[in-house]
């Protein structure tokens, strides 16, 4: 067995490296920067973890959040791994004490937030501790263009200065061509390799749904789901504390996150999710980056998201473990007009076009018929390779269409009869006031009730126009300018078909109850339930003797192998998926021991 292959197997417990991981360490160890683009849960963190237990010297990790490093060192000292961290946390007394560990080499590891790493006593620390690797977690960071910029990122290109010799590794689950742009150029990465891995996550089911009674909605949805865990995200930090105080008076364990919180609450609140004592949080976006809980089974977006990129971010962080997992998205009229609100609030030109402009974007893909995986691909520039991607509501519960040509062309008229009249275009709201007969001084004063198509709109709600016109532009019918007012106009295409009275095929909007999950293979492992939810509780025993999170003992996934293969001694434990060396000596004969016990008085059963 190869030397990378031998710590896979005996360290981490695996028998195969995911896409490209291989490729990647390989690249680290030959002494060159490389940048990588991994989805989340694609197994970003081995490519640095594991070549540190190849090199004799220190692998520093850069991270942003003190829960990260906290998870990913308890989960790398229960598989025998010798690494540690260094932030605000920690008191003095066991600061000095990990400092002089370091100077004494017994680390492979380090994790430490940016601005710690670049005070100046550091720089002298860096080139005693003989760092022969630094890799950059959530370099995204890095870019404005990025949906969380810290600029304390752009400093990290001094390390450069301070450690010429070492090879750096830069990570992110989420990147746009011009954000992966600014991770090379302002972390100064010398001639990376470029590792861009596919942004499919298969175990995802995507759907969305119109908000009615949202606290009813989640409720239905939590009550499917018995004992998953998960994270509803809100807009606002009222309505996550509102939602977890609800849920919380329903029997569901339920806790809020958000920046109005103190640092302790927040850290005691996570912890508690962590820990399983909380089913779910209910979080604004300040919660989740870098949260190594791998067994999230489900995040449902409460309110509409800015954009995309931050949509895919906070759904990836369900389903981490390659178990199947559930992403809803409760989209209401109310929420984007709230979205269009803000919008108007800011005040540089530019950055309220961008908004605008990822506003878009993420209406087409709520709102929008196509395929949702194929959607989220396309965005990040990657083609889904099918026509079904068999885990979205789209693509199992098609929604019918209807003829709409005779609103469609009352939409594409009252924009014609705009600019005939004025010479100039409108925004989409005003369009709908006409349509609709609104009573309104900017109508009068622009004399638009004189027009014909004044009015001729009252059957349908204002809402129900707004997502006509919106998919008139998914058409290519009707296009938005940009700039600082954007109007709409007719494409090329929209004159033909106001012209021509082509037939125009609508889709009718997205029902209203909840489908069921479909039981399609995305990931799932099937295995003895029973024997899963024992092994689930013996589990959390063992974790809470040792104060850490119960997935650092062992994963969903390796309990479920179990479960499947029933190993009732070590030597048969040894062979299970994610059981390494370590964990085996630690773990394995309390595991077998259990297995044995099941096997003593229930039946052994069979699977494909």
């Amino acid at each position: 067995m190869k030397p990378l292959d031998q710590t896979l197997r005996t360290v981490f417990g695996y028998d195969s490296f995911r896409p490209l991981q291989r490729e990647i360490i390989e690249t680290g160890l030959a002494g060159n920067d490389a940048f990588a683009l991994l989805p989340t849960g694609g197994g970003k963190s081995l490519c640095f973890q594991l070549p540190a237990l190849h090199r004799k010297g220190l692998t520093v990790v850069v991270s942003p959040l003190i829960a990260l490093m906290k998870d990913q060192v308890d989960q790398l000292r229960v598989s025998g791994v010798a690494a540690t961290f260094l932030n605000s946390s920690l008191g003095v007394k066991e600061t000095k004490e990990r400092l002089a560990d370091l100077h004494r080499g017994k680390y492979r590891l380090l994790y430490a937030a940016p601005e710690r790493l670049l005070m100046d006593h550091w720089r002298e620390n860096l080139l005693r501790w003989n760092v022969e690797a630094i890799a950059i977690d959530e370099a995204h960071c890095v870019s404005e263009w990025g949906h969380d910029f810290r600029p304390e990122y752009r400093r990290l290109a001094e390390l450069r200065d301070i450690l010429p010799d070492a090879p750096v590794l830069a990570l992110t689950a989420t990147a746009t061509a011009r954000v992966r742009e600014d991770i090379v150029r302002y972390l100064r990465l010398r001639d990376p390799r470029i590792f861009v891995a596919s942004f499919n996550r298969p175990n995802l089911f995507y759907r969305v749904l119109p908000k009615d009674q949202p606290l009813r909605q989640i409720q239905e949805f939590l009550r499917r789901r018995p004992e998953d865990p998960g994270i509803v995200y809100c807009a606002t930090r009222a309505s996550a504390d509102r939602l977890a105080e609800s849920l919380s008076a329903k029997g569901i364990p339920a806790l809020p996150y958000h920046a109005g919180l103190t640092a302790k609450e927040r850290s005691a609140h996570q912890e508690r999710f962590l820990r399983d004592e909380a089913r779910v949080i209910c979080g604004t976006i300040a919660f989740g980056m870098g949260i190594n809980k791998p067994n999230v089974r489900w995040v449902i977006h409460h309110d509409l998201p800015k954009n995309i990129e931050g949509y895919y971010q906070e759904t990836g962080r369900a389903g981490r473990d390659g178990l199947p997992a559930d992403c809803l998205l409760l989209l209401s009229a109310g929420d984007v007009a709230k979205q269009r609100h803000f919008i108007g609030e800011i005040t540089d030109p530019s950055e309220r076009a961008i908004a605008e402009r990822q506003l878009r974007q993420m209406l087409h893909y709520a709102e929008g018929s196509a395929c949702r995986r194929s959607e989220l691909l396309a965005y990040f520039g990657e083609k889904y390779p099918g026509d079904n991607c068999g885990a979205c509501d789209n693509c199992n519960e098609p929604r019918s269409t209807y003829d709409g040509t005779v609103p469609a062309q009352k939409f594409l008229s009252c924009i014609a009869r705009v600019r005939q009249g004025g010479g100039f275009g409108v925004g989409l709201n005003h369009i709908i006031e006409i349509l609709t007969g609104a009573d309104t001084e900017k109508i009068r004063r622009r004399r638009h009730d004189r027009l014909s198509t004044f009015g001729i709109g009252r059957d349908l709600p204002r809402p129900e126009w707004a997502a006509i016109g919106r998919e008139l532009q998914r058409m290519g019918l009707v296009r938005q300018s940009e700039g600082e007012y954007p109007v709409l106009e007719l494409t090329a295409g929209g004159v033909d078909a106001l012209r021509s009275r082509q037939r125009i095929g609508l889709t009718r909007p997205i029902a209203p109850a909840p489908g069921t999950r479909p039981k399609a293979d995305r990931g799932e492992v099937e295995c003895d339930e029973a024997l899963f939810e024992e092994l689930k509780r013996l589990r959390k025993r063992l974790a809470d003797e040792r104060g850490v999170p119960a997935y650092v003992i062992f994963g969903d996934v390796t309990l479920r192998h179990m479960a499947r293969q029933y190993p009732a001694t070590p030597e048969e434990m040894a062979r299970v998926f994610g059981v390494g060396e370590r964990k085996l000596a630690e773990f394995g004969q309390i595991f077998s021991l259990a297995v044995g016990r099941w096997l003593a008085t229930q039946p052994r059963l069979t699977f494909d």
